[in-house]
């Protein structure tokens, strides 16, 4: 049977990595999982006891292409709590998980070839999404200096349509400021350029809120999602903020290729969105999580950080060790019962010298994680 161009995307790296964990326990192995974005405690108790009561009164049936509507306006009205800003329901697309979202972004945004600017290191599957479509993602260095984001230089010649960026970023942690993001949006705007603004790790800030690119411009779509802060991540339900003008297009492409997202995942995420209380308590173990890294990684060897604002993620240089990220997270993962995500996934071309560390899971296993990587490196 032929198959298409573009099926061949590269393989989510950090996924090969948890299936290759999961075939350790299975063996009878103990794994400290550090190599994948996933919240360790679930969604809110008290948000899967609402939705409960849903499941017992509805059969939750197909719900519109662009979300429920009681969904989307409380969406709207979490741009008032955390950013002041008065949002248009109309405005807000429920999506099947950012993934979803950024299908449609792209599909709606950019015709066959566009060129789309992405700052390494970077979420990978940006780059797969792109070229499954048929679009040529623009990879550029962004450089440590600047904390892994792009500034508005680092477009200079490369003719884009359209530019990805995220904050807080996976893999490195960093965020862009209000003025950061206000001379990306003027650089975007002066050159025809379609601005993409990655916001999934907003609220899982810990030097101050994160900044909405919505703050400084509305001719942005934003990509959030309920995996992260709210943990929900199996429940596969993001949304997007678009244009006014976006909206039907963004509308007709859901109809026909989703449908909609999942409905019992958006009662759980419009009932999660009171749980503030559970959701800060786990906020509290990642920030936990996060000092231990930040002090436990250097004493085992790893000085070399790039310094995290937000999300669960400690992008740390492993060049004085190898120059093979891949091979380093095998032997971790072998050796020492610690799966960690190779920089190879987010960096083609400097990876190969960072490791991502994430550190969502509970507080034990990254103590355990920390001295079994300290014992691996020969500082134990």
């Amino acid at each position: 049977m032929r198959t298409s161009r573009r099926g061949a995307v590269d393989p989510f790296i950090v996924m090969d990595v948890v299936e290759a964990a999961q075939a350790a326990e299975a063996a009878g192995r103990h794994i400290v999982h550090m190599e994948i974005g996933q919240p360790g405690t679930g969604a809110p108790r008290a948000a899967l006891d609402r939705l409960a009561e849903d499941m017992r009164e509805s059969p939750l049936g197909y719900s519109g292409s662009l979300g429920l509507p009681e969904l989307r306006a409380r969406i709207a009205r979490h741009y008032g709590e955390w950013y002041d800003l008065d949002l248009d329901p109309s405005r807000v697309i429920v999506t099947a998980g950012a993934s979803g979202a950024f299908v449609l972004a792209f599909s709606a945004l950019f015709d066959t070839g566009a060129r789309v600017g992405l700052g390494e290191p970077c979420y990978p599957s940006y780059r797969q999404i792109l070229s499954a479509l048929g679009m040529e993602p623009v990879a550029f260095p962004t450089s440590l200096d600047a904390r892994f984001q792009p500034v508005p230089s680092d477009l200079d010649g490369l003719d884009l349509d359209g530019l990805i960026v995220a904050s807080p970023a996976n893999p490195s942690g960093t965020a862009l400021g209000r003025q950061e993001l206000s001379d990306l949006s003027e650089t975007c705007d002066a050159r025809g350029v379609s601005l993409i603004s990655d916001e999934i790790y907003h609220g899982l800030g810990y030097s101050g809120r994160s900044v909405s690119a919505l703050e400084v411009t509305d001719e942005v779509v934003v990509i959030n999602s309920f995996s992260k802060y709210f943990a929900m991540t199996g429940w596969r339900v993001g949304w997007m903020v678009v244009p006014e003008a976006l909206a039907r297009t963004i509308e007709r492409l859901a109809q026909n290729l989703f449908i909609c997202a999942p409905h019992a995942g958006q009662r759980l995420a419009l009932h999660a969105m009171d749980c503030t209380g559970e959701l800060e308590e786990m906020k509290a173990v990642y920030a936990r999580n996060r000092e231990l890294l930040l002090e436990g990684l250097p004493k085992a060897g790893l000085p070399a950080i790039a310094p995290p604002d937000g999300a669960f993620y400690v992008y740390a240089d492993v060049s004085e060790v190898t120059d093979d990220s891949r091979e380093l997270a095998r032997r971790l993962l072998d050796e020492a019962g610690v799966a960690v995500a190779p920089g190879a996934d987010f960096d083609r071309g400097r990876g190969d010298r960072w490791l991502r560390f994430s550190y969502s899971a509970a507080t034990s296993d990254i103590e355990e994680g920390l001295v079994r990587i300290a014992r691996f490196m020969g500082r134990a």
